[in-house]
């Protein structure tokens, strides 16, 4: 008798059954959302409440075919102030000679390996853009350190590194890199947008960014990410979209991460909108090989 008293005294209508669990979970956002997001400072809470939702979609897996080669070595690095970098390729099956190259630029905290084997595993993605009929192209990637691909107090410049160190040793090694793709994933995504950007259309023919750590504010940034609110401004991808010009772009952010009111931001700056676009997904490496087949095929498509 309580329950039908209580509600004759207040009309509102009672919440439906998800918009009750969307409360409960933003309830414990609080408790939550402090260990989400923490190194790349996400919109807070983001990624957790569309993970606990379960609106991030299915993870991607490995294909179940068998890879081409990946060969790898190091160098010392001038433009690293002299950390040693290693370096990774990989090609499809066959491994052929004189192909163009896709660089990848890894995200915070990875490395030159992330790109392949257990981890992103591009080079299984690569084969199966090759058993479809795709025109061949190798796949590179470096050590590019956390500094965020750019000029950096220090001295230290990955993205000077990947220019001028990185592309002879793979001009060495059978690959054209007269104009070359670039493809990076959150810290590397921003990177790919910022290199593709200063070499232009002459040396960059593809550019794929995922999940781009973009921020719309100085303040906003992660910490390290820039060194302060002039190296910012310096090395922002904010109005500079023209550079992109003639350059094939694709710009993919999951509706469920941080960063993605930046990217959408980011996207309404062009004259003509990029390819890609925002999908059910996290800031997570299933959300980036689930991508992985339309991105390497747009890249095989312009490499």
């Amino acid at each position: 008798m309580d329950a039908p008293e209580q509600a004759g005294r207040n009309p509102r209508r009672l919440p439906s059954r998800r918009a009750f669990l969307t409360g409960t979970v933003l309830a414990g956002l609080a408790a939550g959302a402090g260990a989400v997001g923490v190194q790349e400072r996400l919109l807070p809470g983001r990624s957790w409440l569309y993970a606990h939702l379960g609106l991030d979609g299915k993870d991607g897996t490995l294909p179940d075919v068998k890879a081409g080669p990946v060969v790898s070595g190091s160098f010392v690095s001038q433009r690293r102030l002299g950390v040693r970098c290693g370096w990774s390729i990989g090609y499809p099956p066959g491994g052929q000679r004189n192909l163009p190259v896709l660089v990848v630029l890894h995200g915070k905290g990875g490395n030159h390996a992330s790109a392949f084997g257990n981890d992103l595993g591009l080079q299984y993605y690569l084969a199966q853009q090759l058993a479809a009929g795709k025109r061949p192209f190798a796949i590179a990637s470096v050590d590019g350190g956390d500094s965020y691909w750019h000029h950096r107090r220090s001295g230290e410049d990955a993205g000077a590194m990947v220019t001028d160190e990185l592309l002879p040793i793979l001009r060495d090694q059978g690959l054209i890199t007269s104009r070359i793709g670039l493809l990076g994933w959150s810290m590397g995504g921003y990177g790919a947008l910022l290199l593709a950007g200063r070499l232009g259309a002459d040396r960059v023919s593809v550019c794929v960014a995922e999940s781009p750590a973009l921020w719309l504010r100085p303040g906003d940034t992660a910490p390290g990410a820039f060194d302060d609110p002039v190296d910012y401004q310096a090395n922002t991808v904010f109005g500079q979209q023209s550079r992109l010009d003639r350059i094939a772009v694709r710009v993919d952010c999951g509706q469920g991460d941080g960063f993605l009111p930046a990217a959408q931001h980011y996207l309404r700056g062009f004259a003509h909108r990029p390819a890609g676009g925002f999908q059910p997904g996290g800031h997570t490496l299933g959300y980036w090989r689930r991508m992985a087949p339309e991105q390497l095929a747009f890249v095989a498509d312009r490499l």
